[in-house]
């Protein structure tokens, strides 16, 4: 299956801090190369010596060139310590790409860079060789040595764009074996719903991509009319101390005689990318160099295709010399066109540009993946961020395969501090003490962005409340509008005392809480008829520390409603206007199986389950031409010993057997797609 290569990147690196960082001698290099380490907290857990140490980290990707001075070593004595190669088994798993090892960097370099946890150890298991393409079957065998292994960690930075329940299962059982399990939420953003597997595993912290720090976080805000629009600096661009205002213009392509016919003096001008000469290259500099020259106060350049672009001032095709003199940015097609046609005589446009290091990139793909679960569960730094490459090199990359890392190389310091500590409760520490991440205009980026927010390691160091679960969606309807959670809490140093709680939330929820023992109870009703999703966030103060806890709360005005009985769940269908028809989906939340059934006011719908556990109920409620959602969680106890299992393969008939093999090896050899890197462009 084949992944789109993602063009859409919302991070900016000035030019001048690049040649300034890289070319003046090693201490200024060093520097810059460590960024994003010290930008989540490294410092306090290295002041007390814990560096990952004892830790063994398996890196699922393209090997890892263990020859790099700052991965120095294969075998017990080396920084890796083993692995294997599912390519060529007969082959030491030496990384040929260098995505294996840029991400090895991250997690646990330790040289002239170092990484979140340099003293851990990386098991190094190759499931591709040249990045483009990997067998589902590798990734899945990886998983099952990383097992095998004694893995405390796994990071998988690559995947799909859709759900494959082979992986999915594989990340299950690592998890059932105390493993926690680290993987990117993949580049095919900023759509909704585009996290694919293994990112989608229930368990499992998924992990988004922010900037990296503050100099490399150039942001942009464009108003046409007072009208938002979502505007991209192109690299090269810079800083601006106030915002630049002023009518817009359009011209053309920027070239020097479309803008000839135009007062663009004091103006912002829109263009559009590319030429109308077909083999032309009008690069972003010219269109920029043009415009300058022509008295504008800022470019717009909007793509000649469907959707946005990073695009490059700065590159190795300019004019010696060459320095951009206005801000320039990109936006997508059709945003520009629709600028263009409302330009008059009379409009009036703002555009602005400054650093914000806690912003998700525009690449990061985003949730849902489930009306049950919160994906991506947080974000991290992985715009620009440079770490080791293969030959003993070092490199600028960007993607969530980097910000993934940054969160393995913090659990592997959560584990050295607190020996026994179970992956879950890993996964609540890192989570409930994230920062909260902000767009451009100042509010908060919702779940499905940034999950809970960007790693902290220094205020996950210091924690000593698990909490459980991190975060949690509550489904209620107008037939029961009151939800309840169940927040289970655990002291590190044994005391729940002084247990403080307060909550954001809309000003139509009602919420309440009481502590009962370990259990602190959440209630929530809604006022009125306010259907659809809000999002809300309880926070958790015990000894100066304080915990958030993110949830999203379904309001729907369909209902359904589930009995049980040895094994067998019956439905009930509910809405306030008369309805036609239900498909109703039930999943194990164990194992992703689905079974998916229909029913009417005619007939009743009634499923068979197989084995105990929580089982997510959704149904589709079919009234007059409309669909509304209803959702419903259950627990189910009432399986008996000896009930039937599932329809095993060897039950199935010759030919059907035949099919599905056949199928098998097709997808083996086809296998699925790497997570391409963001990619840039000067024209």
């Amino acid at each position: 299956m084949k992944i789109r290569i993602i063009l859409l990147v919302i991070i900016f690196l000035s030019s001048s801090f690049i040649l300034e960082e890289l070319f003046n001698g090693d201490e200024a290099s060093k520097v810059y190369l460590e960024k994003s380490i010290p930008f989540v907290g490294t410092e306090i857990p290295r002041s007390e010596g814990i560096t990952g140490e004892g830790v063994t980290i398996a890196v699922i990707d393209t090997g890892v060139d263990f020859n790099h001075p700052d991965l120095l070593g294969w075998g017990p004595e080396g920084k890796v310590i083993g692995g294997f190669n599912f390519v060529k088994e007969d082959e030491l798993p030496l990384d040929n790409n260098g995505h294996g090892t840029q991400v090895a960097g991250v997690i646990a370099a330790d040289g002239k860079v170092k990484g979140v946890a340099p003293k851990a150890k990386i098991l190094a298991y190759k499931v591709s060789e040249d990045g483009k393409a990997v067998s589902s079957d590798f990734i899945i065998k990886a998983i099952e040595k990383a097992i095998e292994d004694n893995a405390d960690i796994i990071n998988i930075s690559l995947g799909v764009n859709k759900t494959n329940a082979k992986i999915e299962s594989a990340v299950t059982k690592a998890l059932e074996k105390e493993i926690f399990v680290v993987t990117a939420a993949g580049n095919d953003g900023p759509g909704i719903g585009t996290i694919g597997s293994p990112g989608k595993n229930y368990g499992s912290v998924t992990v988004g991509a922010t900037y990296n720090n503050l100099t490399s976080s150039l942001v942009a805000t464009l108003e046409v009319n007072e009208k938002p629009y979502t505007v991209i600096p192109m690299v090269g661009s810079f800083q601006l101390e106030k915002p630049i205002e002023g009518p817009i213009k359009f011209g053309g392509y920027g070239k020097v005689n479309d803008l000839a016919g135009i007062n663009a003096t004091d103006s912002i001008l829109l263009v559009e990318r590319g030429s109308n000469i077909e083999g032309e290259l009008l690069y972003f500099s010219i269109k920029e160099q043009n415009s300058a020259d022509a008295g504008a106060s800022a470019l717009i350049v909007y793509n000649n295709e469907p959707g946005i672009f990073l695009g490059e001032l700065t590159h190795e095709f300019v004019e010696p010399g060459y320095q951009p003199r206005i801000p320039v940015v990109s936006i997508d097609r059709e945003k520009g066109l629709e600028i263009k046609e409302t330009i008059k005589d009379e409009n009036f446009a703002s555009l602005h540009l400054f650093f914000n290091p806690d912003f998700v990139a525009h690449f990061s793909s985003r949730g849902p993946v489930s009306p049950f679960y919160i994906k991506p569960d947080m974000v991290a730094p992985g715009a620009y961020i440079n770490t080791t490459q293969n030959n003993g090199g070092y490199n600028f990359t960007s993607g969530t395969s980097y910000a993934a890392p940054h969160v393995s190389g913090a659990a592997a310091l959560m584990i050295q501090k607190n020996h026994g500590i179970h992956h879950h409760e890993i996964k609540s520490l890192l989570l409930t003490t994230a920062e909260p991440v902000s767009d451009a205009y100042g509010q908060e980026f919702s779940i499905n962005d940034a999950g809970s927010g960007r790693l902290n390691i220094a205020r996950a160091f210091d924690a000593t409340l698990v909490i459980q679960p991190a975060n949690f969606i509550l489904n209620i309807s107008s037939d029961d509008p009151v939800g309840k959670q169940v927040l289970e809490l655990k002291s590190l140093i044994g005391s729940l005392e002084d247990i403080k709680v307060t909550s954001v939330v809309p000003e139509f929820i009602q919420i309440s809480h009481f502590l009962e023992g370990k259990n602190l109870q959440i209630i929530m009703k809604v006022q009125g008829d306010h259907y659809g999703d809000h999002e809300g966030k309880i926070f958790i103060t015990q000894n100066d520390n304080r915990y958030v806890i993110p949830f999203l709360l379904h309001y729907t005005q369909g209902s359904i409603s589930v009995s049980q009985e040895n094994g067998r769940l019956n439905f009930e269908i509910s809405h306030p206007e008369p309805w036609i028809f239900t498909k109703i989906a039930v999943t194990n939340s164990k194992d992703g199986t689905v079974e998916i059934i229909s029913a009417s006011p005619t007939k009743s719908a009634v499923v068979n389950v197989f084995e105990n556990g929580e089982y997510w109920v959704e149904a589709k409620i079919r009234v007059g031409e409309e669909s509304f959602n209803a959702f419903k969680t259950i627990e189910v106890n009432s399986v008996l010993p000896g009930t039937p299992k599932p329809l095993k393969f060897f039950d199935l008939p010759e030919k059907q057997i035949g099919i599905i093999i056949a199928i098998m090896v097709f997808v083996g050899l086809v296998g699925v797609r790497y997570i391409k890197k963001p990619k840039t462009m000067q024209v």
